[in-house]
């Protein structure tokens, strides 16, 4: 019956993920969601701003603390390993959720773009931020990263065993694809408000540091990844393939 339950609460945490990764991709978009990111004011804008910043610090300390191997030890003897991740999971969505609930639009248009050609560029650069996301958590396997392998394991009686360091696709061309998808989808509007800019510039900075957090657990974890991490660039393709070096040493 424990088992069953374990797997239960993974299929309902990955489900709220579900709902919520949806309504994000309207929330941020201003696309069909009854509350939108650029939605009208009602505060005052010192109000507006301080309640934005701390949802957005909300999530982020929830988001880095919880993925620390230091918490997850200390987590794991207070829930099930299996339910560790879905756990993880459930959180983050909740603090997604509050975000969207108690979010405050700032007012004002800093850009827009007027071109019908560029402004379909930029919808279609949203949509592809949204697509390279989703394809990179299926290329690292989705189901692991969002717990659902680890109940269904449990499930079965079966133990877990972590995966291996693999750079599929994208991954040998950037280290971190899932947040290159993250970027474009936060910076590509033909509408850039107050309210857009300000929460991509905070996410943004949220995930430059937070990929030195997560760099670090992954030279921790796999040794390898510190070759990798010196032959593949972090964020931006390199325009031209690197060199073997050519240097000839002189002796004096």
């Amino acid at each position: 019956m424990k088992r069953l339950l374990i797997f239960l609460y993974g299929i309902a945490s990955y489900a709220v993920f579900l709902a919520t990764f949806l309504y994000a991709i309207g929330f941020i978009g201003n696309l069909w969601v009854p509350k939108s990111m650029d939605s009208v004011r009602d505060a005052p804008l010192a109000n507006a701003l301080l309640v934005d910043l701390g949802l957005l610090t909300l999530f982020a300390l929830q988001h880095s603390v919880m993925a620390r191997p230091a918490f997850k030890r200390w987590w794991t003897r207070l829930i099930p390993h299996a339910a560790e991740r879905s756990t993880y999971v459930l959180f983050s969505s909740l603090a997604l959720i509050a975000l969207f609930s108690f979010w405050q639009p700032l007012g004002g248009v800093v850009w827009e773009v007027a071109s019908p050609l560029a402004r379909g560029a930029l919808h279609a650069a949203y949509a592809f931020g949204w697509g390279l996301v989703l394809v990179a958590t299926f290329l690292i396997n989705h189901f692991d990263l969002f717990g659902l392998r680890q109940v269904w394991l449990q499930l079965l009686g079966k133990p877990y065993t972590p995966l291996k360091f693999a750079t599929p696709a994208p991954y040998r061309i950037v280290r971190h694809p899932l947040y290159v998808g993250w970027l474009i989808v936060f910076w590509a509007t033909p509408v850039m408000t107050v309210t857009h800019l300000f929460f991509a510039l905070v996410t943004t900075a949220y995930i430059l540091v937070a990929i030195q957090f997560e760099e670090r657990d992954l030279v921790a974890a796999h040794p390898e990844y510190e070759n990798y991490r010196r032959r593949v660039p972090m964020l931006i393709p390199r325009l031209k393939r690197r060199q073997p070096d050519r240097r000839i040493a002189v002796g004096g």
